[in-house]
Order: structure tokens, then sequence, then C-alpha cells
């Protein structure tokens, strides 16, 4: 769960809600006074320093008076996914900005190997935001990403002695999901 900074500032300006208000209520263990000060207005800036939890994201929506969903966006991941990040971008690229029923539609019937792990992440997203009292029929796909993994090295034996590569690539694939307003 990220918190959507554009949502937050707009919020609190209507509940008529300082930074200083705002960080009260956040403080906890570790971030207390001027640090959650300064915590809430690097998450209003976009800044994700230091790292909103899912409680603070609770605390704010229950401060500010709104649902959590109004002001969240549900991200899940998929790590060490066995296949290069070109090729996940290309099923990524298929559903970026779709709503959440058409791009499992669309991932559920693509042939690509990368598809089967881009709709775990999607289907945990949306159960993350379902549990959140979002509506599936309104969620969209707000941010999808894939990274870099690691590179398994593994050699292959030639003549001669030699040994060649073999370089198995690995992605992160990342999904977030918000409620369109």
């Amino acid at each position: 769960m990220r918190i959507r900074n554009d949502q937050l500032k707009a919020r609190a300006a209507e509940a008529g809600l300082t930074t200083e208000q705002l960080g009260e209520a956040v403080s906890r263990t570790g971030l207390e006074g001027p640090k959650a000060e300064r915590a809430v207005r690097n998450w209003m800036a976009g800044r994700d320093t230091p790292r909103c939890k899912a409680s603070d994201i609770r605390r704010l929506a229950s401060t500010i008076g709104c649902e959590v969903r109004d002001i969240a966006r549900f991200d899940s991941s998929v790590n060490q996914h066995r296949g290069s990040t070109q090729k996940a971008r290309l099923v990524v690229d298929m559903i970026r900005g779709r709503t959440y029923s058409e791009a499992d539609q669309i991932l559920r019937f693509t042939h690509k190997r990368a598809a089967e792990n881009v709709r775990k992440a999607l289907n945990a997203a949306a159960s993350d935001a379902e549990m959140a009292g979002a509506d599936l029929n309104s969620l969209y796909v707000a941010k999808i990403t894939v990274d870099e993994g690691q590179v398994i090295k593994r050699f292959k034996a030639k003549d001669r002695g030699r040994a060649h590569p073999i370089l198995k690539q690995t992605s992160h694939i990342t999904v977030g999901v918000q409620e369109s307003v």
C-alpha cells in the first residue's frame, strides 16, 4: 500500500488540516514531533521517505475523515520472475492504464510466459484493495513496472577446454491499482 500524495493534499485541504495536525496523528515510535511533520510534508510532496506504512495511511485517513482507499494505491510485486525484462515489458504494456477486469481478461488469454506472474501480482493488488473496501469495478492499473533482477550465471563446456557463459535473466514485476475518482 502506497500513499497518493495528490489525494492526501486535496483531502487535507478540504478538511482544513495542517501538517502539524497530521503529524500528531501519525506519531509513533521513531516518528515523533518534528520528524512526523517532516514525514507528512515529504508524503504530500510525493517522496516516500520515511517509508509510509499501512498503519500511517490508516491513521491519516481517519484523521482526515475519509476511507483508506481514497488516499492509497495498492501495490503488489512478484520478485525473481524467470524471464527477461524486455519480454515481461511487452506483457505489461498491454495492460497499463486499463481497468482491472479488462487487464485480467487480457492476461488470462495471453500466451506469453510473463502473463502468469503479472496476473498473480494484479490479483494480489486487487485483493488488497478489496480488503480496504474498494470497488473492483472502479479499479484500474495506475502503475506497473518491470525492473531487472539478478542474473543466474551458468557455463557450457566447449571444445579445447573453453567455457561459454549462459546468462539466465530474472525480473521484478510491480503492479499498483487504485480506484478511479
